[in-house]
């Protein structure tokens, strides 16, 4: 399609898009390529230990693998996602897809740490181009009664891959080596280019002058803040971090004022929080992203330093919960076009808050795996009622013109919850660690790396149950955000009368 300057005739060139593209291909095609990356995430904390013995690297060195990958990734979403915007979605994303194919090729031949955190450095940058456009193709193909649908297979896939990252990780390390965490991602990126390339309809673009001080203040800002909260833990919270973290709020409250007085065209129009399901949105998926991130952590601890299991049978413990999210997503699809958003999500916190306090509470050195297992099924309920009503209440009121910068706020929101979760549930642990075990700590000698003495599985059960406790009370702060949805426009004067009534009563 021809570019197009004008606002006012943006929403008809999109309505034509969605009668001449194929819309559920289009997302399916943009999800493989959602879905690898999403998976990178998380897929290297597995492969840790091969990665130090094969590259002789140090620990410090080797968390840094994972902390490149997630800088590169959160820090330029506002910025990518606005380039979506000028330039067209289908392509920003075809651009970052070769980008993390590419690097995840290097990643896999690289013969130094250096080299490998450099590589990762690229992948995150190709996954910060992709992300976005992800959600702006959805809201821009499939008309806001149907989004919803659409919105339950994208959030199904992003609950899903977290959860897959550490048992594919597993397994192609056992079977294959480190090198394939990475190499596996070839392939996949290929068809996913192909799909995308041939299925993903070319949407109309929107001429932006580029708001530069916006770029690097919120760049700098957004740096600095998830630089800081990352390596909070590691080095002991000591001055220079708390400095970061201070800068980078000082920074990205400058950018606030910015945007707020440039009446040109700011890089985060901030009319978009004037949608108030906008802003609730964005502040539940940082706490829904800060329970997925933090809650593995405790989960993963107990099951291989107290229960003796290796990497890949401790992540089988989240299968139920990734099965459950499966066969969930399109029943809540279906739902989500239909029902008050206060009422789906606020049924999936709660039963997410739910199945992470039952956990908490049956978590001990001796419990059957199947009393595990339970409430992990049940948090997959409860979370497959979370991410894709999210994303589409969020998205659902945005202005065509707006929906690459919304998506980019949406998914940076998303990634500073995740941050702030593994820096959270890490001084967590520890604390609680400190209080069971004197003298022990999450990442120390006496609770890295090998099973435990018997002596200590009571009470390190006990400081990971108590840590568990954290993910569920963020879980109920975003319960109660959720409560503040009003009801979005799509539904019908009726409709909307009997949702705001129902949800009323709740």
């Amino acid at each position: 399609m021809t570019q197009n300057s004008t606002s006012a005739s943006a929403p008809d060139l999109d309505a034509d898009a969605r009668h001449a593209a194929k819309p559920w291909p289009a997302l399916i095609a943009l999800c493989i390529g959602f879905f690898m990356i999403l998976v990178d995430t998380t897929i290297v904390t597995v492969a840790t230990p091969a990665i130090i013995e094969d590259l002789h690297a140090e620990v410090n060195s080797v968390i840094w693998v994972t902390s490149a990958y997630l800088l590169a990734y959160a820090v330029p979403v506002l910025i990518t996602g606005r380039l979506g915007d000028r330039f067209g979605p289908k392509n920003l994303y075809l651009i970052g897809l070769t980008l993390f194919t590419v690097a995840s090729l290097w990643c896999g031949l690289t013969g130094s740490v250096e080299m490998l955190i450099l590589a990762r450095v690229f992948q995150g940058f190709g996954a910060s181009m992709m992300t976005p456009q992800t959600m702006a193709v959805i809201t821009r193909i499939f008309a806001p009664e149907r989004r919803g649908q659409a919105m339950a297979l994208w959030g199904a896939t992003a609950g899903v891959a977290t959860l897959v990252g550490p048992i594919l990780g597993g397994i192609l390390v056992d079977i294959a080596g480190w090198e394939w965490i990475f190499f596996i991602n070839v392939p996949v990126g290929i068809v996913a280019f192909v799909l995308a390339w041939r299925l993903v309809p070319s949407l109309s673009t929107h001429t932006h002058r580029f708001d530069w001080l916006g770029v690097v203040l919120s760049g700098v800002g957004m740096f600095f803040l998830v630089f800081g909260i990352q390596e909070g833990h590691q080095y002991d919270w000591n001055g220079w971090v708390l400095t970061s973290i201070v800068a980078g709020l000082a920074v990205l409250g400058l950018f606030l004022l910015w945007q707020a007085k440039n009446s040109a065209e700011p890089l985060v129009p901030l009319r978009l929080f004037a949608d108030r399901n906008f802003s609730v949105s964005n502040f539940a998926i940082s706490t829904m992203s800060f329970t997925a991130t933090a809650m593995g952590f405790p989960l993963m601890l107990y099951a291989q330093l107290v229960r003796g299991l290796s990497p890949t049978n401790s992540a089988l413990l989240m299968v139920p919960m990734a099965l459950t999210s499966i066969v969930m997503a399109p029943i809540v699809g279906r739902f989500t076009d239909r029902v008050h958003p206060r009422l789906l999500c606020g049924a999936g916190f709660a039963v997410t808050a739910a199945s992470l306090f039952w956990l908490a509470v049956v978590l001990d050195a001796s419990i059957a795996y199947w009393q595990l297992l339970l409430p992990m099924a049940l948090l997959g309920v409860g979370m497959s009622g979370i991410w894709a009503p999210l994303a589409a209440t969020a998205t659902r009121n945005l202005p065509m013109q707006l929906a690459g910068a919304g998506s980019g706020v949406y998914n940076a929101t998303r990634q500073v919850g995740a941050v702030l979760g593994s820096a959270a549930i890490a001084v967590l642990m520890d604390a609680r660690l400190a209080a069971h075990l004197p003298g022990a700590a999450a990442g120390s000698p006496e609770t890295g790396g090998q099973r435990l003495p018997a002596a200590a599985h009571v009470p390190f059960s006990s400081a990971m149950a108590e840590s568990m406790l954290l993910p569920a009370g963020v879980m109920v702060i975003g319960l109660f955000s959720v409560m503040l949805f009003v009801t979005p426009r799509h539904m019908s004067a009726p409709a909307a009368v009997a949702a705001d009534t129902e949800a009323a009563s709740v």
